[in-house]
This record gives structure tokens, sequence and C-alpha cells, in this order.
């Protein structure tokens, strides 16, 4: 049976501003649910890459890493982020 969602976005508890995952219960829970696959795009940073890259592997979950960013140019006005 093919998964009907897999998450995409998600901080953890290394996004220190709005995450409060744990890493091992995360993949502990995604394993219970039989997910092939995880997206962690943390806050500005990838601190928890290795982490989450050891824990997924060691549960046969395929992790995909990422990190949201905000990319700054100079020549570009300014815009209010909303």
């Amino acid at each position: 049976m093919q998964p009907s969602f897999i998450h995409l976005r998600l901080h953890t508890e290394f996004s220190l501003v709005d995450g409060i995952v744990k890493i091992k219960p995360l993949v502990k829970r995604l394993a219970e649910l039989n997910m092939p696959a995880v997206a962690i795009t943390e806050n500005a940073n990838l601190f928890s890459l290795v982490k989450f890259y050891k824990a997924a592997m060691g549960q046969g979950i395929k992790p995909v890493a990422g990190a949201d960013v905000l990319i700054f140019n100079p020549d570009e006005p300014a815009t209010p982020i909303v």
C-alpha cells in the first residue's frame, strides 16, 4: 500500500525558534506508521542532519534534509514578510 501522506516540512528541537519534535521519537512513530520517508527542514540550520540521517536509516526510512532560509538580495528593495 502506498502512503497517502509524507511529511515534507518538519521542524525539530534543532529549530531553536519553533521546533519541539525530538528525532528518535519521531522516527520511531514514523516506523510504526510505515511511512517510507520524511523531510526535516530546520529553521536556518542543519544541526540535526547526522542524528536524523542515522535514526531514519536505522528504521528503513528515507531521510530528506533541508533548511528554511531567508535570502537577502541587496539589489532588490526590501519587502515585508507576511
